[in-house]
Formats: structure tokens, sequence, C-alpha cells
């Protein structure tokens, strides 16, 4: 059994408990929060026995082996560094950090301390996405990825009514392109690796961080366009065109139906049933890796993770997103 502590008691440590208890080799014996009736609340709901709202003394726990972050991005690195220090395994919500300092930071702990170290970007493990890359060959010389994630977000209500949201606040260096642009960055950069140029544009919202945006990627033989929001919906399919065909998914996020639409008329569905939950397969890497005595994933991994942030670090600057965590 591998044992976990969580930092963070909001809805995505809901959905990472859902699917981490799928497998039969995890157990959650931890949880951190910044107020002790807060923690107690959502361990009491989850029957989680140990209870910390002290982080020195969380990370010193020997309750657990490895932890789950999903406390605000600006907290990422901070949080995550302390608890390598004491030996700790760490998977840390997308994104990994504020910028590429942190991240660099962040990596240099892990390999001083000889522990695990991932990204949580769920999508890049789930079968339908493995079948994307299985069979990129298929559609030849590829000429153009299309990523977009536009959902409007409920606490932009909020926002409207004059309320300052964590998902709106650059404190907590938020915003949509670290919020729902990441996951239409990574699995570029998975699939095809960093880009040559970079050109961003943003809606900026008064607080200081952007409500939508869009990224030109360009490399030697393709480019890749992204769109991004938080402030409207969109329902449109993430495309890989080659010049022999074109691959079609769902979700960038998550992957449910994949298909080839081939030059010539023809339809090949790629499409593989996956867990409705798709951390599980995040999580179920994870655990993998600490078994086996790995300290980095080869999907996820310290680079494909620095090459996301910095991506990110060159959009926000274009765009003139600074986070305080910018400076220093």
């Amino acid at each position: 059994m591998i044992r976990f502590g969580i930092i963070g008691t909001n809805w995505i440590t809901e959905d990472f408990i859902n699917a981490a208890r799928r497998l039969g080799d995890f157990a959650l014996t931890a949880a951190y929060s910044r107020t002790e009736a807060t923690g107690r609340q959502f361990a009491d709901k989850h029957g989680i026995d140990h209870v910390y709202s002290d982080l020195e003394a969380f990370a010193s726990s020997s309750e657990f082996d490895a932890i789950y972050i999903a406390s605000p991005n600006s907290f990422h690195a901070e949080q995550a560094i302390l608890c390598m220090n004491k030996g700790k395994h760490i998977l840390c919500e997308k994104p990994l950090a504020s910028n590429a300092q942190e991240v660099a930071r962040m990596t240099e702990a892990a390999g001083k301390n000889g522990v695990l170290l991932m990204e949580a970007m769920k999508s890049t493990f789930t079968p339908n996405f493995q079948v994307i890359r299985d069979n990129l060959h298929k559609i030849g010389t590829v000429r153009r990825y299309f990523g977009s994630y536009c959902q409007y977000s409920s606490r932009y209500d909020l926002y409207k009514r004059g309320e300052l949201p964590n998902a709106f606040n650059p404190q907590f260096s938020n915003g949509a392109l670290m919020d729902l642009g990441v996951y239409c960055i990574y699995p570029l950069v998975v699939l095809f690796g960093q880009p040559d140029r970079v050109q961003a544009s943003a809606f900026m919202l008064d607080s200081g961080v952007d409500g939508a945006g869009s990224l030109l990627l360009g490399y030697k033989e393709m480019d890749a366009v992204i769109h991004y929001s938080k402030i409207v919906d969109s329902y449109a399919n993430a495309e890989i065109q080659g010049e022999n065909g074109t691959i079609l998914f769902d979700k960038i996020s998550r992957p449910d139906k994949v298909q080839i639409r081939y030059r010539d008329g023809t339809v090949e569905d790629l499409t593989q049933p996956q867990e409705d939950n798709a951390m599980y397969y995040e999580v179920r890497e994870f655990i993998e890796l600490i078994k086996s005595g790995s300290r980095e994933s080869d999907v996820n991994s310290h680079a494909n993770s620095m090459k996301v942030i910095e991506i990110m670090d060159e959009a926000r600057k274009q765009m003139g997103i600074v986070y305080p965590a910018d400076r220093g």
C-alpha cells in the first residue's frame, strides 16, 4: 500500500479520492488544511484519520509516503519543496508551479532528496491519448495541432458582481491560461516537443489575469493553434491535421472519442474504453513509479513540465500578466 496525505480540500481533491480509491494499493491517511475545522470536516467525510493545520508538522509526519497537492497554484512550489525535503513523493496539480524558476527549484529538490515529483496532468495517461500517440504516424506529415478548452466559470458570475474569487486573482497565480490553457499545451508538448515560436494574445480582466486567450505556436514543419477561456463556452473538437488525414478527439482535457478521417473519405474509429474518472490513470502511474523505484515519469516528465511552463511564461510576458510569485 502507498499511503497518501493530501493538501487542498476542494472539488478536485474529491475527484482525486474517488479515482484513487479504485486502486487496491492506495490508502488515504492524512490531510492538511490551513484551518483545523475545514480539515476535520473534510477528513470526517472521507474517513481520514490524521488532520494537520501546521504544514511543517504535516510534512514531517510518518503517517504517509506520498502527497497529492491541490492547493492554489502560488503555493505549489513552497509546499512541494518542504515536503520533498522531508522525503515525501509529490503528485502536484497542474500547473506544476507559478513559473519556470519555481519548477526548476522543485525538480532540483526532487533530485536532491531522491523522491518522485510528477505533474498531475490527467489526460496524457488515458488510453485514448495513448491511442493518439500510437496512431499519429497514419496521418502523414503533421501540419497543425488545434486545441480548445473554453468553459464558462461559475466564479465569473461572482467576479462580475464585484467579488474577487481565487480563480481570477493574480495573487494565487491564476487565470484562464494557467487553469485551462495548460490542458491544451501539455499534450502538444508530449507529442511534438517545444515550439520554436510563441505568439500570445488575451482578453484581460481588471484584476490582472486573463479571462480568455489564444496561442499560435510555431514548429519547423507545423503550427499549433490553441484557444482557451473561462468566460465563454466552446464545443469544438481537438484536431491533429496531417497530410494524409486528421485525428479528431472530443475533449482536450480527457479524450473520450478518437477517430481518424482520411483524405479518401474513410473513417477509422480509435476510441478505447476507459474509466469515467480520468484521474485514475495518473494516480495509477504515480503509484507504479513509486513501487518500481522510478523518480520521474516518462510522459509527465520534468523536462515536459519545464517546457510547458516556459511556454506559459513567454505567453504571460506577451500578455502582460505578472504574478507576485514572479517577483521572487
